[in-house]
């Protein structure tokens, strides 16, 4: 190898060929040698750190104080850990089957225990939900930004090290999940326009993406091949689907025209929109919408099956989409491409699906930069030409009656994930023809302090401002607000609000002279209930609204527990809710499976006062789930 300064970052044309290492301690010595102790540490967002050599620098630098390391990354994943007795019940004996031997991350261990060393720093531009909410050095070093400003912020930082995990066929190497900032990072350095170091580590599961994906080896300063069997990929658990998730779903499905361009995020309301979607394919969305008791936008009347196909255009590849390009949903070519997205997480079903396509169906999934999914900049005529009919869809905590959105932080300044990449994609709904941003959420919440509305007259903090409101999409129906006066925005948003919090929300919009005093909410919208939702919905449950539309690891008992340990969650701040449950417990009739269900919990013989107190709360909420009635509620 050529002689290098050890404070200089080696480029692609730098050196004589590419360091190869099979182990992390090696490499950490090369980082060193070769860079000196100060490390400017770039690591791509969730799935793409390469987590062995990451822990390897966090050691050695906890190690030598005289090793400085800062690490700018997003989306630091984790293992969760068990708050409550209830949670370390359930999780532990799943752990591994959920999540494998993916390792802790050391530096994210440290923050949360409070014992990371001054000569460590971390900056996030996007926060694992809820997971960093009350650490309050991530909290004061998170750096908001929307994600294609990132790159930016990212270069202001002047990173000297870049480290990623990457798929590799043959002597070829792919970027695999992580496109989205790093194929402009090794661009920009092509360009002699920044100066890192680029190191690879391969990941034998990691599936190979080709295309704008593809790396040259030249590109690589070093790259680390593990002689071990890798750990396994993150895996992204999937949550239960609700009937109010699938009403939501059901009716975003409305929204999305055949020919179209389509965005979808991860979560629970992405894989009910795509299951609502393949309904629609079928044929079999008529029957639901035959019985919807709740008012509908007639100008949204997209029912039938999609005979061009879609276009997806998305920032994240998740399940959802992967199973409706799988199913000839999205289809509709561009580029060569059917999908085009920045980066992809999920589970490990999505990564083994996605690695057993044949090459020439997964090169229809075109991995790019974010710079070309969430901007019309650069090939704006083409991108315009390719995105007709754009529906971007995300989802919010709060929405005001004003149209503002809040999605990412909370009023006292905690952020809870991130502006990411929401702002884009409403800002290009507006800027493209015929587009739209759709904004999804549940009409309620219930919190510690109790039950509250997602609709709010005003809100200290905001995601999306009033001036870029669109439509918004509850269980109870679709608000169009594009264009609308605040007097229209309130009303339609009054329509599809909990029937619970309609009239304060009236009277509070009233009271600040928002809404005219002869304002009358329509007798179509005063039946926005739970129990309205659930005769609705609930006939359907076992035929196309599973909980689970695309698969589960959870076993089946564990499936049968999540809604009652949920309910159980949400009682357990509130004592004369606990109280209520424990008295279920005792007096109510047994659940379906609460033998097996106790079984699981190792709560079948409690020993001692609390432990008895558990397990008769954990038999209220099986036998309150199990009761339509009260489960509605």
């Amino acid at each position: 190898m050529a002689h290098v300064s050890h404070l200089t970052p080696i480029g692609p044309n730098m050196r004589d060929a590419t360091a190869q290492f099979t182990s992390d301690e090696p490499l950490v010595d090369w980082i060193l040698q070769t860079l000196g102790h100060d490390l400017r540490v770039a690591l791509p967002l969730g799935l793409g750190k390469p987590v062995t050599l990451v822990n390897a620098l966090a050691r050695r630098a906890c190690a030598d104080p005289s090793i400085r390391l800062q690490i700018f990354t997003a989306l630091t994943l984790e293992r969760p850990t068990p708050s409550s007795d209830m949670e370390r019940r359930f999780l532990e004996p799943a752990l591994d089957r959920l999540f494998g031997d993916y390792p802790q991350i050391e530096y994210a261990r440290l923050l949360r225990a409070g014992k990371l060393p001054d000569n460590i720093k971390g900056t996030e531009f996007f926060l694992q939900a809820p997971n960093w909410v009350k650490v309050q050095t991530v909290q004061q070093n998170y750096v908001s930004a929307n994600y294609t400003h990132a790159l930016d912020v990212l270069l202001a930082q002047k990173p000297n090290l870049v480290l990623q995990l990457l798929a590799k066929d043959g002597d070829t190497l792919s970027l695999s999940c992580n496109t989205d900032i790093t194929t402009d990072l090794l661009r920009l350095r092509r360009e002699a326009r920044a100066a890192f170091t680029f190191v690879g580590q391969v990941h034998a599961d990691l599936p190979f993406m080709s295309g704008p994906a593809v790396v040259d080896m030249s590109e690589c300063a070093a790259l680390h091949m593990p002689d071990t069997p890798p750990h396994a990929l993150f895996s992204v658990v999937k949550q239960p689907v609700s009937l109010q998730d699938h009403a939501i779903a059901l009716h975003t499905s409305r929204l999305i025209r055949d020919g179209g361009t389509l965005q979808i995020g991860i979560g629970q309301i992405g894989d009910a929109i795509a299951n609502a979607l393949i309904l629609r394919q079928g044929d079999k969305v008529a029957p639901l919408w035959q019985s919807c008791p709740f008012a509908q936008a007639n100008e949204f009347s997209e029912t039938g099956p999609f005979q061009t196909g879609l276009y997806g255009l998305t920032e994240m590849l998740v399940d959802g989409m992967l199973a409706l390009f799988e199913r000839g949903i999205i289809r509709r070519d561009v580029d060569g491409a059917a999908i085009h997205a920045g980066f992809f997480l999920d589970s490990r079903d999505f990564y083994e699906r996605l690695n057993a396509l044949p090459p020439p169906e997964r090169a229809r999934i075109a991995m790019m930069p974010v710079s070309f999914t969430n901007s019309l900049l650069g090939r704006e005529s083409e991108k315009r030409a390719a995105r007709v009919h754009a529906r971007f869809i995300n989802s919010a905590m709060m929405v005001t009656l004003l149209g503002a959105v809040i999605s990412d932080g909370t009023e006292n300044g905690q952020v809870v994930s991130g502006v990411g990449g929401q702002f884009n994609f409403v800002d290009q709904a507006f800027a493209l023809k015929d587009a739209r941003a759709i904004i999804t959420l549940p009409a309620t919440r219930r919190g510690k302090s109790g039950l509250t509305s997602n609709i709010r007259f005003s809100y200290g903090h905001v995601t999306i401002p009033r001036h870029m409101r669109d439509i918004v999409v509850t269980e109870y129906g679709i608000a169009d607000l594009r264009g609308k006066s605040d007097a229209d925005t309130i009303a339609a948003l009054l329509e599809i609000a909990d029937s619970r919090f309609q009239k304060e929300l009236e009277t509070t919009a009233k009271a600040s002279g928002k809404l005219p005093a002869s304002y009358r909410l329509p007798d179509t919208a005063r039946n926005n209930t739970p129990k309205v939702l659930q005769n609705w919905l609930a006939p359907h449950r076992d035929t196309c609204l599973p909980p689970f539309p695309f698969g589960t690891d959870f076993t089946e008992i564990e499936q049968y527990l999540l809604p009652a340990l949920a309910d159980l969650r949400r009682a357990s701040p509130h004592i004369p809710a606990l109280l209520r449950l424990i008295m279920r417990g005792l007096r109510g009739q047994p659940a379906r499976h609460e033998h097996d269900a106790l079984d699981r919990m190792a709560l079948s013989n409690p020993d001692g006062i609390k432990a008895r107190a558990t397990q008769l709360a954990l038999r209220g909420a099986l036998r309150q789930h199990d009761d339509p009635a009260t489960s509605a509620a």
